[in-house]
């Protein structure tokens, strides 16, 4: 009896062991992924924050990598994509569109034709052309 059950220690107990030493590895690799660097992402993002005649402000994010802006107005946030075929920057979702031609800043309701922002860029009087005077 004796005999019977130092052999079965034998040959188990080295199986635990074999069994415990390839489990730790397996944490050991486990916590190296979880330590990894993150990838940083590489997106060219502008931000802009308008305001038009009635106090409102619109926050524009545009992401040029990936053609999306995020318009945030009145504690709302619209997600839109840019729209190739209209002029300048023009970017739309089935529902808004927001332009910024020449500085001219639209953001509106297209179901409706209502516009929920504008705001223009204030013209200087030194425009490049001068009017002479006699």
């Amino acid at each position: 009896m004796k005999k019977l059950l130092q052999i079965t220690l034998l040959a188990v107990l080295p199986a635990f062991t074999i069994t415990a030493c390839k489990h730790q590895a397996k944490e050991e690799e486990i916590s190296l992924q979880q330590n990894a660097p993150e990838v940083q992402d590489t997106d060219k993002i502008t931000k802009d924050v308008y305001t038009d005649e009635f106090g409102d402000q619109l926050e524009v994010t545009l992401n040029e990598t990936q053609n999306t802006i995020t318009i945030r107005l009145n504690g709302k946030s619209y997600e839109l994509k840019k729209n190739e075929e209209l002029p300048e920057y023009t970017a739309t979702d089935a529902n808004y569109q927001y332009s910024d031609i020449r500085g001219d800043i639209t953001f509106l309701k297209k179901d409706y034709n209502m516009v929920l922002f504008h705001h223009k860029k204030d013209q200087s009087s030194s425009s490049g052309t001068k009017m002479a005077s006699y």
